[in-house]
């Protein structure tokens, strides 16, 4: 015999999204079968029958019972789209986000679930995966020699494709909540004198100095300075107009792109600078799309390229510091900046940090040694005042 044993208007989410109004329940019920065991249904948000078999009727009971409890806090699952495997998640996510994320981006996505995330996980239903999977593929991935980052960016990665699933009410929570990976060990910023700067211009291929020196002097990154063009560099005014970058996307060549909305910026050029950019520039087309900086060839430079030809080599030459890369010109220029007194919002503003936060987490423990010369010009202050009685 049925009974129905949920009726009335529950406040409930569908598969685990919030819904507007309140909604009627689906109707429960438990019956007999002929063999003498236990049949429990009921209907789903999406108006499908689920049943199930039990041994006895107070199983059947605790189960539907369990339903409803799901139910009223919205975050049911569906039985069926739990045992939908990883690996079509990860396709219809990874397709989704195209739409979403810049193309170097994307490339990444999908690199990392290829390689790191799909051989373990691909065929296995994502309602099966549990905490202990993932902490355990992220022991197994940190023993087996892969880089903190590399493991970083596959839970990453993972955790988004799981958050698919359970907002599609595949899963009830996501099972990487909570895992942690090992921290990297930061790699130690360089930073040059001025002097070290003029030697590394001196050094590197001719047609590169200005570069160089633009990188130590502005802040700018490599893609924006590969990016650089014509047209967003005013000598009259000294600025220059940072308004796109290049990167290299794996199997897509060089991509150009504009910057993200805090990193788009006007940045002041010293008068040194200008006048080495006019001359540079004298060669160049007065097309405004033109690029200031070009490889040998004429073509975008190759970061990659340009960095392995061009920029270790004269780091050598120059007896610079062998760990010396090219993004340490950037922080060259911040501490150029703090040492001569600029005010973090200033320095924020001219490396396109998304907050001050960001700067002086970075270069924060630059700071302190300001305050002993700080302290001094307060205590010349004082006695300035002092002797004039």
């Amino acid at each position: 015999m049925a009974a129905s044993l949920v009726d009335g208007v529950m406040s409930a989410s569908t598969f685990g999204r919030r819904a507007s109004v309140s909604w009627k329940a689906p109707p429960m019920a438990i019956k007999k079968l002929p063999n003498g065991r236990w049949e429990a249904s009921y209907r789903d948000p999406a108006g499908r029958e689920r049943v199930k078999h039990h041994r006895t009727r107070i199983d059947a009971d605790r189960w539907l019972t369990t339903v409803k409890e799901q139910l009223h806090r919205g975050d049911y699952v569906d039985p069926r789209l739990g045992r939908r495997r990883f690996a079509s998640f990860a396709e219809d996510w990874l397709a989704a986000a195209k739409a979403h994320v810049r193309p170097k981006t994307w490339a990444h996505y999908e690199s990392i679930l290829r390689v790191h995330v799909l051989p373990t996980f691909a065929d296995q239903p994502v309602g099966a995966i549990s905490p202990a999977d993932v902490r355990r593929y992220i022991t197994d991935s940190v023993e087996a020699g892969s880089a903190p980052g590399t493991v970083r960016s596959a839970r990453k990665v993972l955790r988004l494709v799981l958050a698919t699933a359970q907002a599609d009410g595949a899963i009830r929570a996501n099972p990487c909540d909570g895992s942690r990976v090992p921290a990297s060990p930061k790699a130690e910023m360089v930073f040059l004198s001025v002097e070290q700067v003029e030697r590394l211009a001196t050094a590197i291929d001719e047609r590169y100095a200005t570069l160089v020196r633009l990188a130590a002097f502005t802040g700018l990154r490599a893609g924006e300075i590969c990016a650089l063009r014509v047209g967003r560099v005013d000598l009259v005014s000294g600025r220059i107009t940072v308004a796109e970058s290049v990167t290299e996307v794996q199997g897509l060549g060089l991509h150009f792109s504009e910057p993200k909305t805090y990193e788009r910026r006007s940045v002041t050029l010293p008068a040194f600078l200008a006048d080495e950019l006019a001359a540079h520039l004298e060669d160049r087309p007065g097309d405004p799309g033109t690029l200031v900086f070009t490889s040998p060839e004429g073509s975008t430079p190759n970061h990659k390229n340009f960095y392995r030809r061009h920029f270790k080599p004269a780091v050598s030459v120059a007896d610079l510091p062998a760990e010396t890369r090219f993004h340490d010109l950037r922080h060259t220029c911040a501490a150029l900046c703090i040492a001569l007194g600029a005010h973090p919002k200033a320095i924020q503003e001219r490396l396109g940090h998304s907050s001050i936060t960001v700067t002086l987490d970075r270069y924060g423990h630059l700071f302190p040694k300001l305050d002993e010369t700080l302290t001094e010009r307060l205590d010349d202050l004082h006695w300035a005042v002092v002797e004039r009685r």
